[in-house]
């Protein structure tokens, strides 16, 4: 930690530019319940803060799409944004299929059920680590380069794809219905013309909605006045080149700054050398995000670790930033609805993904069940619902250092993010792979209009790892927080609101009251007029007005904030038909809050949930594993089917006897195993395939024939092989000089609980 004693200092700068109403959402496609200014997004009559999180309907079996989208609400998002792969729903040209799981119809009428809105994103070039990025095979080998340009062959096509598109979700179009947003095209850098093009077939097709969006970075040339540009952010990202160390492009989204472009996502698309041009933001609207990593992919051969403190920190840097509209991708995961769909290096792509394998380290992963970043990201979601109305139309001002050099790791990162009277601080001394300082002594003086707070009244030392927003001068029911060295979360509705206060780990927790408060700590009277030291666990009540819940940052990860129901869980929980459910496969230990203390939940299920090992039966040993099966472009090859075969070791998994269903019930394989690539087969048939990152792998089997073989096959990885991976996960490699074995697979069926509060 850095020896630093000075009282950091900020000057408090509103350089938006001027608030004005754009035509899109207003006079174009309006909206009853959606509108858009140069600053803020309205709903429902407010400004708020927004939150989209990414779904691929096609990638998701329909049986899990309402339980999944529930998740979604349960978890705090506004919106759910998809992908219309066109490669998914016409592999043959003139047979397009809306049925099953590519029923978009289905889809959508069942976000409207559950009551989320919905961001269609409709390329038709969508990307999404799909073959051709979702151009079927006949549109590629028919246009080749003539595709993603105005040429009148390719804009007859999409005029048909669109059309058809149209005839399936124009019901949900309109000014009171859930589709809310398009988005044409995807990371297109340099011709605005297409996109004003493909956004005129998308409206003459029969498709509106009040916000059109397009991705701006990449230094993107978008048309004035017809696309929402909207920006991106990884912690780090597959696809990096081979060996390369972690980029000065994801560094960057680890400290407080006001420049919105990212030119390293699709960096692998351009050609090496291109110029970027870092462009500032359209003053025509607010500064928004799509595409903050909410996981990331694995390819073979580049394998990074999504974990959630890194999503967490970088998701706050850029609401401290002055974002005003959060999208995460992924929010769930998925496999992809048949083989052969996947970018690979075979296709001309710089990179090889998985042949089925999309679960993203999501926030949900590919089964459903909660993925490493739900906790962190519920938290964040839960103070943007909480307290998005007053951040929307607020700015955000930096220290005079700031931005810091991306590899300064020693100066402190905050913000202030406020309207010039009161506001909120965020600090960030966390990012992945080179961990950042703390800082000694440190104290900061805000001036506001009403005068200028200094604060903490002593100074703090802070340590590395804090992810921290700070109230400062916060009004909440009544009650006024001067300031708060612990970081808001979510409110909780009740005759007397809790607000939920997160204390950080190794920073001592306090909190200074306005005036002359009443106040109760741990049913104690105490000196409001003092700041006051919490810990967690602690209830403070402030004039029998608002009752303040400290928790520590493990239980922070586990709490769930469903309207008037605070509940503390490690399993999935969301609201249906006025219940609670829960998905666990044993009896769930679910706490609920009931305005002193967590209470336990009554849960009841008539199901057979469980866990049960399955036996595994080695059929051929693994071989050796080669420093490379190929390369393209500087990056190593997955191997192909022959090459797979002759190395892989083989093992047949005996489940065991199948129990009763219930309807609901999830039935998963969880394997757990080291090597390079895996591949589960039913009867000889390729259905799951995964490239190892060190993480466990659980499979959707719920929709598997009874009585099929299964067998897992597993090609080695050795101390040789030349793929990147995790720090930790090449430790093990190294450590072994080679790795390939199927160590266990459960069988585990995970079924609803459902209790009526």
């Amino acid at each position: 930690m850095t020896a630093t004693s000075t009282l950091r200092a900020i000057r408090l700068l509103d350089d938006r530019p001027p608030l004005i109403e754009p035509a899109m959402s207003n006079t174009e496609d309006p909206h009853e319940r959606l509108r858009l200014t140069s600053r803020w997004i309205e709903v429902d009559g407010a400004p708020t803060v927004p939150v989209t999180g990414e779904l691929h309907f096609s990638r998701i079996p329909r049986r899990r799409w309402e339980e999944q989208l529930r998740l979604l609400v349960a978890s705090g998002l506004t919106s759910v944004s998809t992908y219309v792969f066109w490669i998914h729903h016409e592999r043959e040209r003139g047979q397009a299929r809306f049925d099953g799981a590519l029923d978009v119809a289905a889809f959508l009428e069942t976000a409207e059920r559950v009551g989320i809105d919905v961001i269609l994103r409709i390329g038709p070039w969508c990307h999404g680590e799909v073959r051709n990025g979702g151009h079927p095979d006949w549109v590629a080998a028919a246009l080749g380069d003539r595709a993603r340009t105005n040429d009148p062959e390719y804009l007859a096509l999409v005029r048909d794809w669109f059309g058809r598109i149209a005839e399936q979700v124009r019901p949900f179009c309109g000014p009171d219905r859930p589709i809310v947003g398009i988005q044409l095209e995807n990371e297109l850098h340099h011709q605005p013309d297409h996109i004003a093009a493909l956004k005129v077939i998308a409206r003459e097709s029969g498709l509106s909605a009040p916000l059109w969006t397009a991705t701006a970075w990449g230094g993107a040339t978008l048309p004035s006045h017809d696309v929402f540009p909207l920006y991106s952010g990884y912690a780090d990202g597959f696809w990096a080149g081979q060996g390369s160390t972690w980029d000065d492009s994801f560094r960057d989204h680890f400290r407080f700054t006001h420049v919105w472009d990212d030119p390293g996502v699709g960096g692998d698309f351009r050609e090496e050398g291109a110029e970027i041009v870092v462009r500032p933001i359209d003053p025509e609207f607010p500064p928004s995000t799509c595409e903050l990593g909410g996981g990331m992919a694995t390819a073979y051969h580049r394998r990074p670790i999504a974990r959630g403190q890194d999503i967490a920190a970088l998701a706050n840097v850029k609401i401290g930033n002055g974002s005003a509209w959060q999208g995460f991708y992924m929010y769930a995961g998925g496999v992809n609805p048949e083989d052969g769909l996947q970018e690979s290096l075979a296709t001309g792509y710089p990179n090889d993904l998985p042949r089925f394998d999309y679960d993203f380290q999501a926030a949900f992963g590919a089964t459903g069940r909660p993925g490493p970043s739900l906790g962190v990201l519920r938290d964040h979601n839960a103070f943007l619902a909480a307290f998005g109305p007053r951040l929307a139309d607020t700015f955000s001002s930096l220290p005079g250092d700031a931005p810091v050099d991306v590899h300064d790791l020693d100066s402190l990162r905050w913000a202030v993010r406020g309207d010039g009277a009161s506001g909120f601080l965020f600090v960030n001394t966390h990012q992945p792979h080179e961990p950042l300082s703390g800082s000694n002594g440190v104290q900061f003086r805000i001036p506001f209009a009403d005068g200028e707070l200094v604060f903490p009244d002593r100074a703090i030392d802070v340590p590395s790892g804090v992810i921290g927003r700070w109230p400062l001068r916060i009004d909440v029911a009544g009650v006024r927080v001067e300031w708060a060295t612990a970081s808001v979360a979510g409110i909780v509705d009740g005759e007397v609101p809790t607000l939920v206060l997160r204390a950080h780990d190794g920073l001592p927790a306090r909190i200074q009251l306005a005036g002359r408060s009443h106040a109760l700590l741990r049913g104690i009277e105490v000196d409001a007029a003092a700041p006051l030291d919490l810990a967690p666990d602690d209830v403070l009540v402030v004039d029998g007005a608002l009752r303040f819940l400290v928790v520590d940052e493990e239980r922070a990860e586990r709490l769930w904030y469903l309207g008037a129901d605070l509940v503390d869980s490690t399993d999935a929980v969301w609201r249906e038909s006025g219940d609670l459910v829960v998905r666990a496969d044993r009896e769930p230990t679910t706490l609920v809050w009931r305005g002193e203390e967590f209470a336990p939940l009554v849960l009841r299920t008539d199901a057979q949930p469980g866990s049960a090992r399955a036996m595994l039966e080695e059929l051929r040993p693994v071989g050796d594993a080669p420093a490379r099966y190929g390369e393209s472009m500087g990056r190593s090859a997955a191997p192909d089917s022959g090459q797979f075969d002759e190395v892989a070791g083989v093992w047949r998994i005996a489940l065991p006897a199948p129990q009763d269903r219930s309807r609901g019930d999830l039935i998963e394989l969880v394997v757990d195993w080291e090597g390079d690539v895996a591949q589960l087969r039913a009867d000889g048939v390729v259905i799951r395939d995964r490239f190892w990152d060190g993480l466990t792998w659980r499979i959707d089997i719920t929709d598997l024939a009874p009585g099929a073989e299964l067998t897992l096959h597993i090609a080695p990885i050795a101390a040789h092989s030349v793929i990147d991976l995790d720090a930790s996960v090449r430790e093990r490699v190294d450590a072994a000089g080679r790795l390939g074995a199927a160590i266990r697979v459960d069988r585990v069926v995970s079924s609803r609980w459902t209790s009526a509060l």
